[in-house]
């Protein structure tokens, strides 16, 4: 047998129809196709699935038992496979504790690295703490020109209040004779007394002694004595000279805070010995925002400005009491708009009168009263309610008010002030995750460190900076160590797991990637596929799935399956070089790749209507204060490298402050200073690529609601009105119609202690998820469980003489989803997937002509016929007037734009600038636009066809 082969027999996983296939080893393999056409089942869930399972049976029964079966999958044989490893988008970690640093294990590295050299200071005065033995303190005295005069000082107490008596009897009894008290000596016979209320620092006189070449025992003595009365601390009082301060352990001798043996936890903001004691090592917690809970100062408490759980303004309440009681004392009335209000007032209303009782009056059916109370303030009030309260809906109704607000003692860096006061070449260690990779390299390669440090820290430094280089390589140079994994999109976590994995350095490995190109521009494409080569040279095998045509282009081996998606794909319609693929009559993606089918440019760009909105000095995260036109009426595609500000000018400012000003949401926006123009939309809806459910219940039928309308369609039924029973009776969400062994789940969840929990069917109704009476009720000889097992296609050819439900499921066929299943779970749904159905949705619905779409790079998971469709669904959007927004790096959809918003020109900190805006023909033009060098060539191509 070939050991240069990978052989595939018999794949039947999904759709597959019985694929027989084989791909040379060692190489990188594209594989291609539309989006559902079956990819997906041959590379993960055949391939790598049976690679994995394979390895797991190597191991022994004991470790087996804890790993639970792998079922095998629906393949006759596969031969020539490695142990297979994945790198897909659905494992980001949404662990607050996690970082850029902690899942690379560079911030691990870090950690050793200040343990071993760093350099401990005092949190408050900043001076070096070292710790130092009698002898190497004997050394540095010895050091002092000879015939020099010195005394050897105890400080048993520093900057105390009180009379100090205690101290100065314990000295008599020791037999000193002499101590020095706030700098001024004193004989110990005499009568000392000290101010009470004053702060004192008394020093004993343990020797008075000359530099000569007796002095060294005598000294050594000295200095122990001195140690035993202090715990560690000595004090040099040279005569004509400066003060020498001496440490055993690492403490400061001027404010006694000491700091234990530098070792790797401390630095660990996961670790008790680390963490910052108040926020516990998150750097933020749950604080109610002033800002949420007076959205609109225009208003007046009348009007409802105030927006807290309890706190709504209505005649006769308790809440009217105080705020007619409040604005007695303060000057206002229950009319006057709150940015009228004196900021003494409206500091009142917040954070309470600290203390001082005001005067109320309450009138309400059951009579009248005049009260004395001092008023908490609703900020306080809230927090309060939120700690003590048990009721969990009444602590998600005050967590709408509260957002994460930094740490007031830590300010964020999630360290303990010891831990932040050690350095390493003058930076500690949470500076240095604040840097960007690109920041951190320089850092590292420039830093200087004496031979000893060099010695002890290379090996480690070695590590980082490999790690570092391998961030970069994937065009990952602007994100910060720092920077929360769950804050990272499903393609910059895929890309650093890449960098890990080429980190570990493996060979003879199976890696199966799952579109790594997403949310990569065009320019670090370059950087991804070197990167992928590099790994397939160490002696690896890549099995790619992926839509961009950089990667196909540069791949060893394509395989392309299709030809369509669902039931009409599943089969190899051509593999091997790109000229075979453009060669092969039925591959639609041969047809894009030669050119003989493409995306057209439009001739003409549409004018909008005239109106626009204007963001003014957005500034949130690397912006740098800029000011941005959205004309209405086009549609707008935001671009720029990765790291660019693109996210935090879209999501973070302009939709969330459309969704607060339009839709009364409650998330408070990036900083910027005003959104002019508002008056000319009346609502945003944000299609991103969040789930579209958390639970297996969650599917495209109910989420679009057509499951309600299919429900009502078997509740008419003869046979259903024969026994009684309504739409709820094929409901999987409540007793009834559902198999109560598995609750309408369809699966049963089995718990692994240690593991991640596995879901098997359920055994009674083997996932039909209803119980027999249920399943007996049908509709054109179909039940319920059999029309949730439909695809998209299939239930829209089903359904197509109920004009209701055929117009929801027509929406999902024109944005390309025809070969998901009704009932397929949300949880199983890729990014791309998900937010199609939110767009199918939206499609839906009747249209106002006045609404703003943000979409965040809807062409995710996409092959460049489903990009075609989609445009196609966008055109529709723009064309009833609406406004379409859309934060993207694919060129067919940029092409397609009719104003384009190219930020840059870098990522990180020195991007967030505007590069160019207009029509793409403008962009493209613009020498400083990375976007633009891109997209004239492709504009150049697709206008020699027209």
């Amino acid at each position: 047998m070939n050991n240069d082969k990978i052989v595939i027999k018999g794949a039947r996983e999904h759709n597959l129809k019985n694929v027989d296939l084989t791909i040379p080893r060692d190489k990188l393999i594209v594989m291609t196709g539309l989006s559902g056409s079956g990819k997906s089942s041959l590379a993960f869930d055949t391939i790598y699935a049976d690679g994995q399972r394979r390895y797991m049976e190597s191991l022994s029964s004991y470790a087996r038992q804890f790993l639970g079966q792998m079922e095998k999958p629906d393949v006759d044989d596969i031969q020539g496979l490695s142990p297979a490893i994945s790198i897909d988008q659905k494992t980001t970690n949404r662990n607050p504790r996690s970082t850029v640093g902690t899942v690379t294990e560079i911030y691990d590295y870090l950690r050793l690295l200040y343990a071993r050299i760093g350099v401990p200071h005092c949190p408050i005065c900043g001076r070096v703490i070292s710790q130092q033995t009698v002898d190497q303190m004997v050394d540095a005295i010895l050091a002092l020109p000879k015939g020099t005069k010195f005394q050897v000082l105890a400080p048993v107490v520093r900057g105390r209040k009180g009379t100090q008596q205690k101290e100065l009897e314990a000295a008599r009894r020791g037999g000193y004779a002499r101590v020095r008290i706030d700098g001024n000596l004193y004989d110990l016979d005499e009568e000392i007394s000290l101010e009470k209320n004053k702060k004192h620092t008394v020093e004993i006189v343990v020797d008075r002694l000359v530099i000569n070449d007796t002095v060294q025992s005598r000294l050594a003595d000295s200095l122990e004595t001195a140690i035993a009365l202090t715990g560690g601390l000595v004090t040099i009082d040279v005569n004509g000279g400066e003060e020498m301060q001496f440490s055993q352990s690492y403490a400061c001798p001027d404010h006694g805070i000491s700091i234990d043996e530098l070792e790797p936890r401390m630095f660990s903001f996961n670790n008790p010995f680390g963490a910052c004691e108040r926020c516990t090592g998150l750097g933020t917690f749950m604080r109610v925002d002033p800002e949420l809970i007076i959205p609109n100062k225009d208003l007046s408490i009348r009007e409802g400005a105030i927006k807290a759980s309890g706190w709504y303004y209505a005649e006769g309440s308790v809440s009217e009491m105080y705020y007619k009681g409040l604005g007695k004392k303060y000057g206002f009335t229950l009319d006057t708009p709150i940015k009228e209000m004196s900021a003494e007032a409206v500091n009142a209303i917040l954070y309470g009168t600290g203390g001082e009782r005001i005067e109320m009056y309450r009138e309400n059916e059951f009579g009248s009263g005049r009260y004395l109370n001092e008023f908490e303030g609703i900020v306080n009030n809230l927090e309060r309610r939120f700690r003590e309260t048990s009721s969990e809906w009444m602590k998600e109704e005050i967590a709408t008010v509260m957002n994460g607000v930094e740490c007031p003692d830590c300010h964020g860096k999630r360290l303990k002030p010891t831990s932040l006061a050690v350095t390493v070449g003058g930076v500690n260690i949470s500076d240095l995750c604040e840097m960007s990779v690109r920041q951190e390299l320089n850092f590292i390669n420039d830093i200087q460190l004496t031979d000893q440090e060099h010695r002890i820290g290379d090996g480690i430094l070695k590590e980082v900076r490999e790690r570092l280089g391998f961030l970069q390589s994937v065009g990952l140079d602007y994100l910060t160590l720092a920077r929360g994994a769950s804050g990272l999109s499903g393609g910059e976590s895929q890309r650093i797991r890449l960098a890990t994995q080429i980190g570990s350095a493996l060979t003879g490995v199976l890696y199966v990637l799952d579109e790594p190109s997403i949310g990569l521009h065009q320019r670090d494409n370059d950087k991804l596929i070197a990167t992928l080569k590099r790994l397939r040279d160490l002696g690896n095998t890549l099995v790619v799935v992926e839509h961009d045509e950089d990667t196909m282009r540069q791949a060893d081996y394509i395989v392309d399956i299709g030809p369509g998606a669902g039931v009409h794909g599943g089969e190899v319609v051509a593999e091997g070089s790109v000229e075979d693929i453009c060669k092969a009559p039925r591959s639609i993606t041969g047809a894009y790749l030669s050119g003989r089918k493409r995306i057209e440019v439009p001739a003409t760009r549409r004018k909008g209507n005239g109106k626009r909105l204007r963001i003014v000095g957005a500034a949130e995260n690397n912006l740098k204060n800029v000011n941005v036109d959205i004309p209405l009426g086009k549609m707008i595609c935001v671009t720029g490298v990765s790291g660019s500000g693109k996210s935090s000018l879209i999501n973070e400012i302009f939709y969330k402050a459309l969704a607060m000003e339009l839709n009364g949401a409650k998330r408070r926006p990036g900083k910027y200073k005003e959104i002019k123009g508002l008056e000319n939309v009346d609502k945003v809806i944000g299609i991103d690529q969040a789930p579209i459910g958390r639970t297996p219940r969650s599917n495209p039928a109910t989420y679009t609601g057509v499951f309600t309308d299919i429900r009502n369609v078997f509740a008419q039924t003869q046979d259903a009105k024969m026994r009684g029973y309504g739409p709820g009776r094929f409901s999987f969400n409540v007793k009834g119609g559902r198999c109560e062994a598995c609750e309408g789940d369809g699966i049963v969840q089995i718990e692994m202690h240690f593991l991640p929990d596995i879901f098997v069917p359920c055994e009674v109704c083997k996932g039909a998820r209803y119980n027999r009476e249920t399943l007996e009720v049908k509709y054109k000889d179909k039940s319920i469980a059999d029309v949730l097992d439909m695809t998209v296609e299939e239930a829209c050819t089903f359904f197509a003489n109920i004009p209701r439900i055929h117009r929801k499921l027509q929406t999902l066929l024109d944005v390309g989803l025809g070969y998901i299943k009704l009932g397929q779970s949300a949880t199983t749904l890729s990014g791309g997937e998900a937010q199609r159905v939110k767009l199918a949705l939206e499609l839906a619905k009747r249209e106002t002509g006045q609404t703003v779409y943000v979409l965040d790079e809807p062409s995710t998971g996409l092959h460049v016929a489903d990009v075609h469709k989609l445009i196609t669904v966008l055109d529709r959007l723009v064309d009833a007037g609406n406004t379409v927004v859309i934060i993207e790096h694919n060129l067919d959809i940029i092409k397609r734009a009719d104003y384009i918003i190219d930020l840059g020109p870098e990522g990180g900190d020195e991007g967030g600038t505007i590069v160019a805006t207009g029509t793409p023909e403008e962009v493209a033009k613009v020498h400083a636009s990375y976007t633009g060098k891109y997209l004239g060539p492709i504009l150049e191509r697709d206008r020699v066809t027209e």
